[in-house]
């Protein structure tokens, strides 16, 4: 194989395909970027076994073929390089000659045949969605999907298409984001989990533009394809929690909140909490405020948020993080949150529509506090 490729579009497509391979592998060649060079552009692809991402570039090709080459070694080299043309050079023996203006390296690759062949989704069922409206659903969702879990489905979000909506929903025990909007599909009843890992990638690599993405899924794979990117992940498998019956049916107070505000006053009031200094965060619910406070070893803080809130006086306690991150994903000016006394969850959700619905679960508080 023998390239020349333009080196702000070669940086970017190594850096994108990097981004799924692995730290550590028992399968060397998948410490490597797989590379194919072929028609006036080359192909750069990464996998870890679980996801693959794929990208093309425009290229002068000389000689086409294929290459693997060290994903990390070939990009430290790429970033310091010079705003020049970059031409790759790979022979027979897998021999590696990388130029760029007056610099020149020269490595051992890794057999492009020992690649292992990305995934090929059977496609059995394909939707498209603008791209900005699928970051925001995942951006909003993400925050809520476990990290570590008993059950590992819970790492990934679920993603339901039916009745014109796509809905991805996205819980770990302790919290359940969910976030819906109108699509254009005949799909009925579709369902399938995407690792977060996934999603996250996904939402660093999708433009901010209404321009389509399409998702193909089929028994095990799903295929996300927008721009120049195509990233293939494997769908996790298993039981997921009937998240509808944890939501409560009614609320028996609402308030009415600025986002701005109320996020303010609680990392004011968090500002004590420390990774050895766990406390909650204690909310008082009265006649149109909040009063927030905290106390641990270290001290104690109190802060208050003016609120619409005209329901019994309420005393309720949260994980300070969770309670933010609900809030600071809500992309809303005012919020509504409904209680259901100091041990059930509380609903987050926009003032008008139902675009999205955030629950977190209260944190029990001691007699007295």
């Amino acid at each position: 194989m023998n390239i020349i490729c333009d080196k702000s579009n070669l940086s970017e497509a190594v850096a994108a395909a990097s981004r799924a391979v692995p730290r550590a592998s028992s399968v060397a060649t998948l410490g490597g970027i797989y590379m194919v060079g072929d028609k006036g552009a080359v192909t750069l692809c990464g996998y870890n076994l679980e996801m693959g991402i794929r990208t093309k570039i425009e290229s002068d090709v000389e000689e086409s073929g294929a290459a693997c080459i060290p994903a990390k070694l070939l990009g430290d080299i790429i970033a310091k390089m010079p705003n020049e043309d970059v031409y790759i050079d790979v022979d027979e023996k897998d021999l590696v000659k990388i130029r760029c203006g007056k610099s020149k390296y020269r490595m051992v690759g890794f057999h492009p045949s020992e690649f292992p062949e990305l995934p090929k989704p059977s496609c059995e069922h394909s939707i498209s969605i603008p791209g900005n409206t699928l970051k925001s659903m995942i951006r909003q969702t993400i925050f809520s999907v476990a990290k570590v879990n008993a059950k590992p489905i819970h790492t990934g979000a679920l993603f339901e298409i039916g009745a014109g909506k796509i809905r991805v929903v996205g819980v770990d025990g302790y919290r359940i984001a969910i976030r819906e909007e109108p699509i254009e599909s005949d799909e009925q009843n579709l369902h399938f989990v995407v690792p977060g890992n996934t999603l996250q990638e996904v939402c660093k690599l999708i433009p901010d533009d209404d321009k389509p993405c399409s998702i193909n899924i089929g028994d095990r794979h799903a295929m996300f394809t927008f721009g120049k990117y195509t990233v293939i992940s494997r769908l996790l498998e298993g039981e997921f929690l009937d998240y509808k019956s944890a939501i409560p049916k009614s609320s028996a107070e609402t308030a009415e909140v600025s986002t701005e505000d109320l996020i303010s006053s609680v990392e004011r009031v968090s500002l004590i909490i420390t990774n050895g200094l766990k406390s909650p965060v204690r909310c008082r619910f009265g006649d149109n405020e909040v009063n927030l406070s905290c106390k641990n070893e270290t001290g104690e803080a109190t802060d208050q948020c003016d609120i619409h809130y005209s329901g019994e006086p309420l005393r309720i306690g949260f994980n300070d993080r969770y309670l933010l991150d609900a809030l600071q994903n809500t992309d809303c000016d005012k919020v509504r949150v409904e209680l259901n006394g100091p041990l059930s969850p509380i609903l987050i959700s926009p003032m008008e529509g139902d675009s999205f619905l955030f629950v977190v679960l209260p944190v029990r508080l001691k007699e007295g506090e």
